[in-house]
């Protein structure tokens, strides 16, 4: 019966952040910059503060999925709502299947469910942000370290494989931005404004 959360959590996931910010702001955030509806695309376009707001209220997509499934004592089903969380977030029934990439989703979850790992993927995002100047290169970071990270602490395998399998479908969703990046034409990760 638990699992019958994930059509829920798939929902919450679905919740436009991104673009409802950006249309405050006279945006249309799909037609802008890289097009994609996610927070790196918001401070590119509308500055670094903007895309901060964007990031958090994608991460409570994540958290609040995962952490009602830890409430539920049930730590399997925290991580099978957060897969379905960055999938609603990816593919949105509401949008056409036209999401954002699941970063800040996948990290809000992971925040709930590995917070001290967590937290340094955080400043490991942030320091290679700062060194790259491209948040695609700091996402990719991020999305590799963490499954090593967590493997290396010793968690069950199952965990492990729900976390290599959720960031390896982030990473695909980056593969445009692994070709610019190769390519040299990789966008600036914000403006200051």
């Amino acid at each position: 019966m638990i699992w019958l959360l994930l059509v829920p959590a798939y929902l919450v996931g679905t919740f436009p952040n991104a673009a409802i910010v950006a249309r405050s702001r006279g945006i249309d955030i799909q037609q802008v910059g890289s097009g994609n509806p996610g927070a790196s695309n918001v401070a590119r376009m509308m500055g670094t503060k903007w895309g901060v707001v964007v990031f958090i209220l994608d991460g409570l997509k994540g958290a609040i999925p995962a952490a009602a499934g830890v409430l539920l004592d049930n730590r399997a089903a925290a991580y099978g709502m957060l897969a379905a969380a960055v999938l609603g977030h990816m593919f949105p029934i509401t949008r056409r299947f036209k999401g954002g990439k699941g970063v800040a989703t996948m990290g809000g979850g992971a925040m709930v469910l590995q917070p001290i790992l967590s937290l340094a993927m955080l400043m490991l995002w942030v320091i290679v942000r700062k060194l790259s100047g491209k948040a695609s290169i700091a996402s990719l970071a991020i999305m590799i370290g963490l499954p090593v990270a967590v493997a290396v602490k010793g968690a069950p395998g199952w965990e492990i494989a729900t976390l290599v399998a959720c960031n390896a479908l982030v990473l695909v969703r980056h593969v445009d931005n692994i070709k610019r990046l190769l390519a040299g034409r990789e966008l600036s990760a914000s403006r200051t404004a």
